[in-house]
């Protein structure tokens, strides 16, 4: 750890720094500033190809995968350079926009650089570049690590799933289930709210300073300025345009992306909670490794700390999710400029997702069956099987069958596999459907 990272105020890019630093490719400043550069060109490109009059020239005398490329490869100077014309202009996107004019200059364009955010507002910028920059970064990041999560799980559910396992609802003893179909049920959980969460659309806001392209409109009032902003928006970036905006975007999709990611941390939250009390109850252990010390002053523990990691991060991850969802969507009349601050900290409850995914599934793969507990509680409980024994006799029209087994099974007296078999020998049944009831014990009452 370097000192930059050791005086770090968020743990994000001090402690964490190694987990999450794939992410300063599409959520840093740095990062905000390229994508900002990159839709200037891809606009200028597109006025190109529109054509308008003054830059018919332009394809047909330039090569545009050249300007773009060229204008594109950022480097770190460059962005340095954006950063010093920011401290004169005081204005991020009007720093961009000089230091694009800047580079048209040296390229020989200075003929056309007032194309370059022609007719636009810098929310025009900023929503199509975050929302581009958010998009990359949950593909590239983001759904990779959620993949890998959900790879461990299927893989634990098809090692476990012929393993038995007491059930405890209100943790209390209840009918026996298998520890693979338990880990299924947060593998669909999982599955359903990803694919809530990918058919949100990517919204962005593009139309001038209202959203009417009234600049556009009263310089060139013959060219069909919403299809040309739907053409852009849609099929050169991707995004999803809104029809009809104030001068910056809606955020209601941003927000109901918000709201997906902090339900899939809850179920994650969930996931960590249950193990975390499977550890407890000795069905699992941990593995050991050489040099790591539990606790400063008791020798034996092995914690399940990275449960708890993920656990404390999901928290933060989904206090920021909450605080983004409720307030992006709400403006005073047709903008005010709290969304700007805001959604410059988008990448901060995603970081702490990513710690937790991390976290969750380095805890995963330290978990060690422990069958011959398990097995014992099963023993120790012949009590859940009170529910088999009783629908069974139902099926028989037994008189009264589940007030029999409240009777036997509701008191402080241990209940075994010999206190119930002496149970089965009292009923009046046929000797068939006994030794139907004789084959269920706690370890075969699973289901289906």
């Amino acid at each position: 750890m370097n000192i930059s990272t050791l005086n770090a105020i968020s743990p994000i890019d001090g402690r964490y720094h190694n987990q999450t630093a794939d992410l300063g490719a599409y959520f840093s400043e740095a990062a905000l500033i390229k994508y900002r550069v990159f839709v200037e060109v891809e606009y200028f490109i597109a006025l190109c190809e529109l054509p308008l009059p003054a830059l018919k020239t332009v394809a047909a005398e330039y090569n545009l995968d050249a300007i773009r490329l060229e204008i594109n490869n950022l480097s770190e100077e460059d962005i340095l350079e954006i950063k010093e014309i920011e401290k004169i202009t005081n204005h991020d996107v009007k720093a961009v926009e000089y230091f694009i004019k800047r580079k048209f200059d040296a390229l020989g364009l200075s003929e056309f650089k007032e194309y370059i955010h022609f007719g636009l507002t810098s929310q025009d910028i900023n929503n199509t570049a975050i929302p581009y920059s958010f998009k990359a970064g949950m593909a590239v990041v983001y759904y990779p690590q959620l993949q890998e999560l959900l790879n461990t799980l299927n893989a634990l559910a098809k090692e476990w799933k012929h393993v038995s396992m007491l059930a405890h609802t209100h943790g209390q003893p209840a009918s026996p289930t298998r520890l693979g179909k338990e880990i299924m049920v947060f593998i669909e959980r999982l599955e359903n709210q990803i694919e809530l969460l990918k058919a949100i659309p990517y919204g962005a806001k593009f139309g001038g300073a209202t959203g009417n392209f009234n600049a556009h409109h009263v310089a060139f009032p013959l060219t069909n300025w919403k299809t040309f902003g739907n053409n852009f928006v849609e099929k050169n970036l991707k995004l999803k345009r809104l029809q009809n905006t104030t001068q910056i975007e809606h955020y209601d999709y941003l927000a109901a992306q918000f709201d997906g990611l902090k339900r899939i941390n809850n179920i994650i939250l969930d996931l960590n909670r249950d193990f975390w009390t499977y550890i407890s109850m000795n069905y699992f252990k941990q593995k050991i490794k050489e040099g790591e010390v539990g606790s400063s002053a008791m020798p034996h523990k092995v914690n399940p700390i990275d449960f708890e990691n993920s656990e404390g991060n999901i928290g933060i991850a989904n206090a920021l999710f909450e605080h983004l969802a409720a307030k992006l969507p709400v403006s005073r009349l047709q903008r005010d400029l709290t969304d700007s601050t805001v959604l410059r900290n988008i990448g901060v409850p995603i970081a702490h997702t990513i710690i937790s995914l991390k976290s969750t599934l380095k805890g995963l793969n330290k978990l060690l069956l422990n069958q011959k507990v398990i097995q014992q509680d099963l023993e120790d409980n012949w009590a859940v099987v009170a529910e088999a024994i009783q629908t069974v006799l139902r099926r028989e029209n037994y008189p009264n069958p589940y007030e029999a087994l409240k009777d036997l099974t509701r008191t402080n007296t241990q209940i075994n596999a010999e206190v119930m078999a002496n149970f089965i020998a009292t009923l009046h049944v046929s000797d068939s459907v006994k030794t139907e009831l004789r084959a269920i014990s706690p370890s075969s009452y699973t289901g289906i």
